[in-house]
């Protein structure tokens, strides 16, 4: 497939001003742990006012008692030892409990230690739907991330600030009802999808940006995109065809012989539900690291996969009644296995290694999920741990410490009150997690 040549773009600072963003904490200074009481005198003591008299001495006896009546500096030798120690241990005693210190008074009390939240909002020129984000493998500090409304915004410190930019020879009118929903970088080649029907390159990191034209024969739209090398990229649309370019776009390879609908129309006794005489697209297309792909029907009635080396899409049924939510790919690689989410807030997985060339049903194994009915939009696996985080509608976040055999609600973050969409981890102690209406939250490791 030809496409004609490439018009260049400009990409320039937008009017929107740095926002500089980070993790904000306050320090603690001598003075917030409070007064510091000084020792006792070695010359005199002071001992508390005692609110009654002791209960083992009857209450007609006179015999005086210390801190019977007000407070008085007694000097040593007027009191035996052994009461003067019981009445300065008792009051000892009384100043812990009151504070409830366990023991300490509050003041030579220790100060808490404050643990971060697991997860730290980022403030954002934007109040847009956020879709994707992607780093550069050889400059981890330098990433992009696009959203709805034309929303383009860049790092160059690893995600603590973010500034905004535009593409100045689109249309101006036109900019802003863009859907920039993918951006991959590999090195300083770049992609960035986008609706209606666009796609973006770039080969010097950002710095200037090509249109890339898109033949009407194209079946489907563009809905995914991976950067491999220099000028090397793989494209799928909605209708799953899948294409290789090695020249930086101006020209394609198909990698499959026939679109999703005419596979499911020609084997209609694949036994799939929902799949014969299929005429819709698929959502939710992903791609893990050894180029294997997942996609969902928009119907989510069924999923497909296709690894390379494949002439077509191999479809599957579900094992539950429910639709899917959502797939994807156990750490980023089909041989750990598949993660699926059903309408109604269900999870399962597949075990390692499932059998993807034939059409029959793969068994999933459900996880425990308390979700209250809320729906899981995306889970994401922390790379070389058995932590696993879920984002669930309503902007609830869940966490395994299992491997995703079960998950409870992490309460640290507070209300989102928006939906979080996706979590990607970057490496073991970098992620973020994209939503609606500008909301981007990083992550931050907990102490063991």
């Amino acid at each position: 497939m030809a496409f004609v040549n490439s018009v260049p773009l400009r990409l320039s600072a937008a009017s929107a001003s740095a926002f500089t963003c980070g993790r904000h904490g306050a320090a603690t200074t001598p003075s917030s742990r409070g007064p510091v009481r000084a020792p006792p005198s070695p010359v005199a003591r002071v001992v508390p006012r005692m609110s009654s008299a002791p209960t083992d001495v009857p209450a007609n006896d006179d015999t005086p008692l210390v801190g019977r009546t007000a407070d008085a500096v007694i000097p040593p030798g007027t009191v035996p030892r052994r009461e003067m120690l019981a009445a300065l241990t008792a009051a000892v005693a009384a100043t812990a409990a009151a504070a409830g210190t366990g023991g300490v008074p509050e003041a030579l009390a220790a100060p808490a230690v404050m643990t971060k939240p697991s997860w730290e909002q980022v403030p954002l020129a934007a109040d847009s739907t956020l879709f994707d984000m992607s780093f550069s493998p050889t400059d981890p500090k330098h990433g992009w991330l696009v959203g709805s409304r034309g929303t383009v915004l860049e790092t160059n410190d690893g995600g603590d600030s973010w500034k905004a930019r535009a593409f100045q020879n689109l249309d101006a009118d036109d900019e802003i009802n863009y859907r920039f929903e993918v951006v991959t970088f590999r090195g300083d080649e770049g992609w960035v999808i986008g609706k209606p029907s666009l796609l973006i390159h770039t080969r010097d990191g950002g710095v200037s940006w090509e249109r890339v034209p898109l033949s009407p024969k194209l079946p489907g739209d563009p809905v995914l995109i991976t950067a491999l090398d220099k000028e090397a990229a793989e494209m799928t649309t909605t209708a799953g065809a899948v294409y290789l370019t090695e020249n930086g776009g101006r020209n394609w390879k198909a990698l499959v012989k026939e679109t999703i609908d005419a596979t499911l129309n020609r084997t209609i006794s694949s036994g799939v539900s929902g799949a014969s005489y299929y005429t819709g697209t698929i959502i939710s297309v992903l791609r893990d690291a050894q180029g294997s792909y997942l996609a969902v029907s928009s119907r989510g009635n069924f999923f497909l996969t296709w690894s390379p080396g494949q002439d077509f899409w191999v479809p599957h049924g579900r094992d539950s009644s429910r639709r899917i939510q959502a797939m994807g790919f156990v750490r980023d690689d089909v041989n750990q296995g598949l993660w699926m989410s059903t309408r109604g807030g269900g999870l399962q997985t597949t075990a390692s290694g499932p059998d993807l060339t034939a059409s029959e049903t793969l068994p999933f194994n459900k996880a425990d999920v308390k979700s209250g009915g809320y729906g899981i939009l995306d889970v994401s696996y922390r790379p070389g741990t058995n932590e696993v985080w879920a984002a669930l509608g309503g902007g609830a976040l869940y966490v395994s410490k299992d491997g995703g055999k079960s998950f409870k609600p992490d309460k640290s973050v507070g209300k989102i009150g928006t939906n979080l969409y996706k979590i990607k981890f970057f490496s073991k102690d970098v992620a973020f997690a994209l939503g609606a209406s500008g909301v981007l939250l990083r992550y931050n490791p907990q102490p063991v």
